[in-house]
């Protein structure tokens, strides 16, 4: 597509003429939101279009000479680069068959929720984006980091921007999310009368905010939410070592996330059976034994701890189960702890056998 920059625009476009590169990208003027404020920004990490021309528009005849569109014009033709989610008849999600669906039950893939144009970006170009941004992502782990990032957060900036409620009956509202301060950003309707250079710097500032909480949530994934799952992976190949069941996993490290991981890697893996019981070290130098939840619950175990060790603690605790060192166990039977690792060990093979 012809680059192309406009000129002595006259129609409410606004034309960012501080970056210029020959390439040109789109989006629609007046009051924006997240979804393209974010959309922007993703796309600006990527070489091709850190440099280009920001045009901000609602007319079709500014916006078709365009290189990139987003969040506006009617279409969805990611050959053609046009990324909008208005039009009648778009129903498309982040991993469904492309022109499948028209409705949230039809939707083929895993995710059910319409995206709109931070979404499309994301789908589109976050994996190249996320390698931008961190080089040496690849393969399942870089896999990992794109799904994740798109349910933890641009899941719900989709449905936000499409009107989708969290729930069937929401039991109250929630003002300090990102799209709701995003949204704050743009001019009040009582406020001074303000020029399309103005209505521009909003945006930018807005898209920069979008921009930092994308950041946020990427560099806590990659850097501490993604070390978990190497961890929890390695111990799941060990497990065996640990216990010969293979129902007994052996954390190095305390305190990390870990359940996501380990239900996802036991599928990769398929683990049969299933982990019931995973073991690690407090601040306090416990060795804690904790009880694995069924995947989708919070609080229904796999396997809890015996019911007469139940709100037991210390020397009673460790007669009751015949067992030396041990601390406590909860009144749910979800979690107690030992003075030592065999001690904690031994708790968990009693647990096993208790079934």
């Amino acid at each position: 597509m012809a680059s192309w920059c406009p000129t002595g625009l006259g129609d409410g476009s606004h034309v960012d003429k501080k970056r210029k590169t020959g390439l040109t990208m789109g989006t629609h003027s007046g009051t924006f939101q997240c979804d393209e404020a974010l959309g922007i920004w993703l796309l600006r990490r990527l070489p091709k279009w850190s440099g280009a021309t920001l045009v901000r528009s609602r007319n079709p005849e500014v916006l078709a000479p365009l290189d990139i569109v987003i969040d506006v014009g009617g279409t969805y033709d990611p050959q053609a680069l046009r990324f909008d989610h208005h039009q009648r008849g778009f129903f498309e999600t982040f991993d469904g068959e492309k022109g499948v669906a028209t409705k949230a039950e039809e939707a083929t893939g895993k995710f059910k929720t319409k995206l709109s144009a931070c979404g499309l970006v994301y789908k589109h170009f976050g994996r190249e984006i996320l390698q931008s941004l961190y080089p040496a992502l690849q393969g399942p782990r870089l896999e990992a980091v794109y799904v994740k990032l798109y349910k933890d957060m641009v899941e719900g900036l989709d449905a936000i921007d499409n009107g989708i409620e969290v729930a069937s009956e929401p039991r109250y509202r929630e003002g300090t999310g990102l799209s709701a301060r995003i949204g704050r950003m743009n001019s009040r309707w009582n406020g001074p009368d303000e020029d399309s250079a103005m209505e521009d710097k909003r945006f930018e500032a807005a898209s920069q905010l979008a921009g930092q909480e994308f950041m946020e949530q990427v560099s806590y994934l990659v850097e501490c939410w993604l070390p978990a799952r190497d961890l929890v992976e390695a111990a799941l190949l060990k497990r065996h070592q640990v216990d010969p069941s293979g129902e007994l996993l052996l954390f190095e490290s305390g305190g990390m996330p870990w359940k996501q991981h380990l239900y996802e890697l036991e599928r990769e893996h398929s683990v049969d059976p299933l982990v019931k019981f995973v073991f690690y070290q407090d601040q306090a130098k416990m060795w804690r034994i904790q009880a694995v939840t069924a995947e989708g619950t919070d609080f229904t175990n796999r396997l809890s701890l015996p019911a007469p060790w139940r709100g037991v603690r210390d020397d009673e605790l460790s007669k009751v189960a015949g067992i030396e060192g041990c601390c406590f166990c909860h009144m749910a039977g979800f979690i107690g702890g030992n003075k030592t690792l065999e001690g904690a060990l031994a708790m968990g093979r009693a647990a096993l056998k208790s079934a």
